[in-house]
Order: C-alpha cells, then sequence, then structure tokens
C-alpha cells in the first residue's frame, strides 16, 4: 500500500541536532548497536528519521516486523520499546528500502510523534529535505493506513 507524504521538520533528536544537547550522538547511534545485538543492522542507513506527514491520514502498527522490549540504550531514562516494519520511500522517481521506526509511546519518556507522522529510517537520500513530497510504500500486512 502507498500513501503520499510530506518530510517535516522532527524533534531532531534522532539526528543530535536537538536544541536540548541531551544525546549529542543522536539517539539513533546510540540505539544502533542495540539493536544490532538483536538482529537488526541498521549501520548502513542514514543515523537519523524522516519525518512524514501523511495527514490527513494516520497509521496503527498492527504486526510489525520487528519489536524490542525493554531495550536500556540510555541511562537517562528507563528502557523502551521499540517496533519495526519495512517500507519503501519513493522519490523523485526512485525507490528506497527503508524501515517505520516506532519507539512505543507507553514505554518513551519524552519526544512524542503525532499519529499521522511515520518516523523512518532510510538511506541518505540526495535532495531530500523538509517540504518534500514523497510516497511511503508501507507492507499491508503490519501497517494500517486509515
Amino acid at each position: 500500500m502507498a500513501v503520499p507524504g510530506v518530510v517535516q521538520a522532527g524533534h531532531r533528536v534522532a539526528s543530535g541536532q536537538a536544541e536540548d544537547g541531551l544525546y549529542p550522538q543522536g539517539s539513533i547511534v546510540m540505539q544502533t548497536p542495540f539493536f544490532l545485538a538483536r538482529g537488526l543492522d541498521l549501520r548502513p542507513f542514514h543515523p537519523a528519521t524522516l519525518n512524514i506527514s501523511i495527514a490527513p491520514r494516520s497509521f496503527v502498527l498492527r504486526a510489525p516486523a520487528l519489536t524490542f522490549r525493554q531495550v536500556a540504550w540510555t541511562a537517562l531514562h528507563p528502557p523502551e520499546d521499540f517496533s519495526f516494519s519495512r517500507c519503501r520511500v519513493h522519490f523523485e522517481g526512485h525507490g528506497y528500502s527503508a524501515w517505520i521506526y516506532y519507539p512505543h509511546p507507553e514505554t518513551k519518556a519524552r519526544h512524542f510523534q503525532a499519529p499521522v507522522v511515520l518516523e523512518i529510517i532510510a538511506p541518505f537520500i540526495q535532495g531530500l529535505g523538509y517540504g518534500c513530497r514523497v510516497v511511503v510504500e508501507v507492507q499491508p500486512d503490519e501497517v494500517d493506513i486509515v
């Protein structure tokens, strides 16, 4: 299933560019070894997230490909649960294999996303920036678009 979206600014925590400076390396860099130990290698991807608004639609992860419980990736807050679902990001005629990245809100301490925003870990995509229109292809057996 394909859903159109627009890249928007996020909290900039994943990339390490947040003004609060709590995670100067970025949360994705810090989390990557923990995910790797559980079988998910994010090293080939850009260490940040794309925040893609699919408004007015929203999404629900129904049966994600991977779920990791109680990941203790920082001493700054309690462990978190994360789920991942495969997807493809289409931009300017090219498709890129990526992952929907979903820190479970019930275990997350701060930096929440609206339910209309997909957080995606993808390779670096030249020319992609805030305001760019993309299409995200999701796995219909894993993700419901509502």
